[in-house]
């Protein structure tokens, strides 16, 4: 039986092997595979995986931009502060540039110096006693 299985397949001499592709019977194509049946519903969800999976990585990526956006706020905040701190020392400055400027004036020099309780030349000092409430 085994060599008339192989006659049939094999050629019957090494003469006919060499003979053109017309005598020979054409070749079927190979069966295509068919995807193997499921063997049962799976038990994992995967969209729900996927959703779950996403929301964390979601999650993760706010959380990162939480401490820039925090220190973010702070420096406005500081800012503006500073801002209303140097208005005022520019406020100040130039108070004293002004001082500065009029404490060459001999009127001023005069007014501070009787403050202080000198008299001026040729004026005679007079002092008053007693006139405390």
């Amino acid at each position: 039986m085994a060599s008339r299985a192989r006659s049939r397949t094999a050629p019957k001499s090494r003469r006919s092997a060499s003979r053109p592709t017309a005598t020979r019977p054409k070749r079927r194509p190979a069966a295509r595979r068919r995807p193997a049946a499921r063997r049962g519903a799976s038990r994992i969800r995967w969209d729900r995986v996927g959703r779950i999976a996403l929301t964390l990585v979601l999650a993760a990526v706010l959380y990162s931009y939480l401490n820039p956006a925090i220190d973010f706020v702070k420096t406005y905040t500081a800012t503006g502060a500073a801002k209303a701190e140097l208005h005022e020392v520019l406020r100040e400055n130039k108070r004293l540039h002004k001082r500065v400027q009029t404490s060459d004036d001999p009127a001023v020099i005069d007014r501070k110096a009787r403050a202080q309780g000198m008299v001026s030349v040729g004026e005679k000092p007079i002092v008053v006693q007693g006139l405390s409430n």
